[in-house]
């Protein structure tokens, strides 16, 4: 399946490992530093720590949310992506909640590639970020 942004939603990054001379694939799931590190890279974002949570803005409007002791990331995105990821992928996406259009979705990072999550947060931080940052950022997803 593919997302709003021409992403592919769902499948997971993978290294190689040599176990007992038998090369197998393993699963490379995304972390709290890794979410960090995305978020980072985005112009204009402040992040407050709060006693349960850690809250994304950019300018002053809300796109996110981390929570480190479940390992997870509350996003905006659109209605209809929210959809397509909890349908494709329950497991790892969950409705969070939707308001005025927009529909916010936990992802669960265990679940998730590095680049999948990085279209993610960038979908969230561009649904959020005023004209004039998205005139400069364009369509530069952090790395």
């Amino acid at each position: 399946m593919v997302g709003r942004m021409g992403r592919r939603v769902g499948g997971a990054r993978a290294t190689a490992a040599n176990v007992g001379g038998v090369w197998h694939a393993r699963r490379m799931p995304c972390d709290i530093p890794d979410a960090r590190e995305l978020i980072g890279q985005l112009d204009a974002v402040s992040v407050t720590e709060l006693d349960r949570y850690t809250k994304l803005e950019v300018e002053g409007r809300t796109f996110g949310y981390l929570w480190e002791p479940t390992r997870t990331v509350g996003l905006k995105q659109s209605i209809a992506e929210q959809t397509a990821l909890v349908a494709e992928r329950p497991d790892v996406f969950e409705i969070q909640f939707t308001a005025y259009g927009f529909g916010w979705v936990v992802v669960h990072l265990d679940g998730v590639e590095r680049d999948e999550l990085a279209e993610l947060v960038f979908e969230a931080w561009r649904l959020s970020a005023p004209a004039c940052l998205l005139e400069t950022r364009g369509e530069r997803l952090p790395v």
